[in-house]
């Protein structure tokens, strides 16, 4: 018999995450990867267990995950945004609790564009009087 499985897609910056949840013990792997090898910092982890540990479904799902571009922060970001709309659709009645906490809303800040005659998107070349 196939397994059950649980989508959903986060996104944070430039990152996109896919996300599976299947029935298991609380496994994460990111990219083939074990969550303690992907990131090293522990915030990072916590940020992507957020959601797990706020609807106590920590050691309920194994969660597998597809995540590319962007840097570390973004992808745990991304991660947690994939995670959260895999539980609503295991249980739409999270979706209070989810949304209160904002693992539900899109992040929508992104890096600004560089202008032209600047050296960044709002830094100026050095000002010399002479």
């Amino acid at each position: 018999m196939a397994q059950v499985q649980f989508y959903g897609t986060g996104r944070r910056k430039e990152s996109v995450a896919r996300v599976r949840l299947v029935a298991g013990d609380g496994r994460i792997v990111i990219n083939k990867r074990n969550i303690d090898d992907y990131f090293g910092l522990e915030t990072l982890k916590a940020i992507v267990r957020q959601p797990l540990v706020l609807t106590n479904t920590l050691d309920r799902y194994d969660v597998l995950v597809n995540v590319n571009g962007g840097g570390f922060t973004g992808q745990a970001g991304a991660i947690r945004h994939g995670i959260a709309r895999a539980l609503l659709k295991v249980d739409p009645e999270l979706r209070p609790a989810l949304k209160k906490a904002g693992f539900l809303t899109r992040d929508p800040r992104m890096k600004e564009r560089k202008k032209y005659g600047l050296k960044a998107a709002r830094r100026a070349p050095q000002f010399s009087k002479r």
